[in-house]
């Protein structure tokens, strides 16, 4: 017979992570609701009364640009900072293997809806392959360098100096990422990223920022240069994508986060959410993906697992999903040991 078994839930909030992993350790709580970071996981795993479950997530962690100015309009840079970005290296470095790249803004795991035919940024390069070939794409778009990071050998140096196509200078960025005691994986990304657009003469500076005030500073005032976020619970249609990329939507506290406007992509979303057939709307919500990653106003990085941890001997019944153990059916079956 189907549950609740229980008599209600507690809901406890941390200010961090280690509050949080230290109350579940000592018994005050009883499961971990919330991504468990791979850092912690070596003490969990060892810790007999813990369990841990990993289960896939409809999430997708991104970089994202405000293409509403300058040099970020530019969809040549957009391409080369993206060839730039190691994503293999975030995911088996700083995520130590605990995800999967990303490589289209729909979660590899929704694969009837995932386009496959996409660019793939990067793939496969090693870090000066990576330069070479950024610096190729800047360089036939205009874009030159007091110090080029390839010099007239082919060598790869550290580039100085980069200049717009119309001689200016480009003039310093910020990327800006959740601080590490809210997600270290998204504070490092963006650490790591900035040394690596650094090398190609870009010059850029990663700044962790408290959650509600980077959300103010995207969402409301638009003011900012680059972001790392991410959304989670992705619904499985991805209709979302409108949301995400209409133009309609840029506006203050809008979904469209970059200020991205491409006319064809709105179109194509509009027919996406009148059509009925799913084979002829499946196909038009590829044919989304295939734009938005030409122009990447947002750059996918990748989908982490989620870990989640629940101490033992208190109740049985958990049930694991898509996105995790706290769902509704974990909770009709639940029962005290």
């Amino acid at each position: 017979m189907l549950g609740p078994y229980i008599d209600g839930i507690i809901f406890k909030f941390f200010g961090t992570s280690d509050a949080a992993i230290l109350a579940l350790r000592k018994g005050t709580v009883d499961m971990f609701w919330w991504g468990i970071q791979p850092g912690y996981l070596h003490d969990l795993e060892k810790d007999p009364d813990i369990r841990l479950f990993s289960n896939e997530r409809s999430a997708l962690y991104y970089w994202g640009f405000n293409v509403r100015k300058p040099p970020f309009r530019d969809v040549t840079l957009r391409q080369a900072i993206a060839t730039l970005i190691d994503k293999d290296f975030i995911v088996t470095r700083i995520l130590q293997g605990h995800g999967t790249r990303m490589d289209s803004v729909i979660p590899p795991g929704n694969k009837f809806w995932l386009c496959t035919d996409l660019p793939r940024y990067g793939e496969g390069l090693i870090k000066e392959d990576r330069i070479k070939k950024a610096h190729e794409i800047l360089k036939n778009a205009g874009f030159t360098w007091d110090v080029p990071p390839v010099n007239e050998t082919g060598e790869v140096v550290k580039g100085k100096g980069i200049r717009l196509p119309n001689g200016e200078l480009m003039k310093k960025f910020t990327i800006l990422t959740p601080p590490a005691n809210y997600d270290p994986l998204r504070a490092m990304s963006g650490m790591i990223i900035q040394e690596w657009l650094k090398e190609a003469g870009i010059p850029v500076s990663a700044k962790p920022m408290s959650i509600g005030a980077l959300l103010q500073k995207i969402n409301s005032q638009h003011n900012f240069d680059a972001f790392i976020l991410g959304f989670g619970r992705l619904d499985i249609d991805p209709d979302w994508l409108r949301r995400f990329f209409c133009s309609r939507e840029d506006r203050r506290r809008g979904g469209n986060k970059s200020g991205y406007h491409n006319p064809d992509f709105d179109r194509i979303a509009d027919e996406s959410a009148a059509t009925i057939n799913r084979e002829k709307r499946r196909s038009l919500i590829r044919e989304m993906q295939r734009v938005i990653m030409r122009d990447v106003p947002y750059i996918p990085l990748y989908t982490p697992d989620l870990i989640e941890a629940v101490r033992k001997g208190k109740f049985s019944g958990w049930v694991e999903t898509l996105e995790g153990i706290g769902n509704l059916w974990s909770f009709c079956e639940l029962k005290p040991k």
